[in-house]
């Protein structure tokens, strides 16, 4: 990383700016082309694992491409905010980032449940009641990530 003074190596460090995006584009891969798509996304931790769950309808062109090859990269940010220095008439971003890789799989039925309520801790807290007809129609994937690094610009301006 060229500017290593901005790189978040701590694990606790990066799973607190995971809790504050709400964004995950998650990079699969299409005949040697990346396919990148925004989605919503909860968490969970396993010691200093890292797991990332999505939801969505039951097919598609992802589940394609996870079906071929369920390697891929993902990427969040959040912090976002412009910082002017008025007087060296100079701006930049403030910023922070995760980027990371692993390998993402279907739930199973039996740990649909816990993965969607995960998701909904993402966004919403306390406990979010789910009904079994909409629990049975969505798909949950699982990416248990492998590499995960941050990057974070967090000057004032």
């Amino acid at each position: 990383m060229r500017r290593s003074d901005r790189q978040i190596t701590d694990f606790t460090e990066i799973v607190e700016v995971i809790k504050r995006c709400d964004v995950c584009r998650i990079a699969l891969n299409d005949d040697g082309y990346p396919y990148i798509i925004p989605l919503n996304f909860g968490m969970r931790t396993e010691g200093e694992q890292i797991i990332l769950y999505f939801h969505g309808a039951g097919e598609g062109r992802k589940y394609e491409l996870i079906r071929r090859d369920n390697r891929v990269s993902f990427e969040m940010d959040c912090s976002h905010k412009l910082i002017v220095d008025k007087e060296g008439c100079r701006c930049t971003m403030g910023y922070e980032s995760i980027v990371g890789k692993g390998r993402i799989e279907i739930v199973p039925d039996a740990e649909k449940k816990e993965a969607l309520r995960a998701l909904m801790r993402q966004y919403h807290e306390g406990e979010f009641p789910f009904r079994q007809e909409e629990a049975d129609r969505t798909t949950v994937m699982k990416l248990t990530v492998e590499e995960a690094t941050g990057k974070a610009n967090r000057k004032d301006g």
